[in-house]
């Protein structure tokens, strides 16, 4: 049972609140791109299909890492409510650059009729685990966020 006033949102969740379905968004395309390379890898348009997923995740992540870096970003807004927040946020920024690249050199991969399927699955893996990894990361860092809040820290 809820006693006293209801407080209003936190500056920090009403940040927050534009970038979930952005969020969802890009969940979403990590998600057909992950199909796409469950798919048979002999299917004579398997890469053409990979590069075709891969290009929305691609544009979704760069869109994430406009609304989080920067001056007027959510990880701006973060640390000027919670300063101790900063080595996560660090933290993120720098895998920023890291998914980005790892993005690129999947496309390029998909793209070149050499490339050993195996391999591609490889590079293809280990991107989605960095993908979730910052996801998860992301999320934490949200929920101390709001968990500071919310819990009176003084």
């Amino acid at each position: 049972m809820v006693t006293g006033p209801i407080q209003q949102p936190s500056t920090v969740f009403e940040a927050v609140r534009p970038h979930v379905a952005h969020r969802a968004g890009l969940a979403a395309d990590v998600h057909a791109l992950a199909c796409a390379l469950a798919g048979p890898p002999a299917e004579p348009r398997f890469r053409e299909l990979v590069a075709l997923r891969l290009a929305p995740v691609r544009q979704g992540f760069a869109e994430h890492v406009q609304l989080t870096e920067g001056p007027s970003g959510l990880y701006a807004e973060l640390l000027a409510h919670a300063p101790r927040l900063y080595r996560g946020v660090r933290l993120l920024t720098r895998e920023h650059d890291l998914i980005a690249a790892a993005l690129a050199g999947l496309q390029e991969a998909a793209e070149l009729p050499g490339m050993p399927v195996d391999a591609l699955l490889d590079r293809a893996a280990l991107l989605l685990r960095a993908l979730a990894r910052h996801r998860r990361r992301g999320a934490d860092l949200l929920w101390q966020a709001y968990q500071t809040d919310l819990g009176g820290e003084t």
